[in-house]
């Protein structure tokens, strides 16, 4: 690992820990010795890094801190192709587009030496399936979870009945072949999922439903028993 590498790493060790962390946790973290770390965290206190504590106490980064502008890695700069090339191939044709055109803007101020790696083909997304119908709605479903607004919506079940219902759309999921947004539904006074492709109509409605969507999220991963991933 480059000397660059680490300062990044170790700024990315001590965004994910809120509270003070001693130097020998993040020395172990990072694979270097107690030494180095001291040295590491000097120097990145010179670069203007807002980084409290001392040894033996602990550190902590104080919000506010940014990055020198694209600071990846090679492995964070792969991550980040490979998920846009998922969602290029399987998301609905404007949040591929959306993918491909952030990948191009990373990789038009790139140094040529990372450029080769946004460019590697060594890591593939293999055998697109056709997805099932639905995704013209998926646009306006976004908007819709982005400004926390009601949906109106008749939909059609897998036994093919038919339904009217106003629902609170708080989270899309991508799976292989379907779309399914996931709400609350006022119909059913509780949290349903619908496939978009069982959507027959759909109107936005201009009415923000009345609870955050970050409380729906939780209450519906504390009753789905979903854990939040991890940092």
């Amino acid at each position: 690992m480059s000397r660059a590498e680490r300062l990044l790493a170790l700024i990315q060790c001590l965004r994910r820990h809120r509270q003070p962390v001693s130097g020998q946790s993040l020395a172990t973290e990072l694979g270097i010795s107690l030494r180095t770390l001291y040295r590491d965290i000097a120097s990145l206190q010179s670069q203007g890094a807002s980084i409290d504590g001392e040894p033996g106490v602990g550190y902590v980064l104080r919000p506010g801190f940014m990055l020198p502008p694209l600071m990846f890695s090679e492995e964070e700069l792969e991550a980040l192709m490979l998920g846009s090339r998922w969602v290029a191939e399987r998301a609905d044709a404007r949040l591929g587009a959306a993918a491909r055109n952030a990948i191009a803007r990373i990789g038009a101020v790139l140094p040529a030496d990372l450029r080769d790696t946004l460019d590697s083909e060594s890591l593939l997304i293999v055998g697109p399936m056709p997805v099932a119908a639905g995704d013209t709605e998926l646009a306006t479903i976004r908007q819709q979870i982005r400004n926390e607004h009601k949906l109106q919506i008749d939909y059609r079940d897998e036994s093919e009945r038919a339904s009217a219902r106003i629902i609170w759309p708080f989270a899309l999921a991508f799976f292989e072949r379907v779309r399914v947004v996931v709400a609350w539904c006022e119909l059913r006074q509780a949290f349903r999922h619908f496939r978009t492709d069982r959507i027959v109509t759909l109107t936005p409605l201009a009415q923000r439903y009345p609870r955050r969507r970050a409380v729906l999220m939780k209450a519906w991963r504390e009753e789905e028993a979903i854990r939040n991933p991890p940092c």
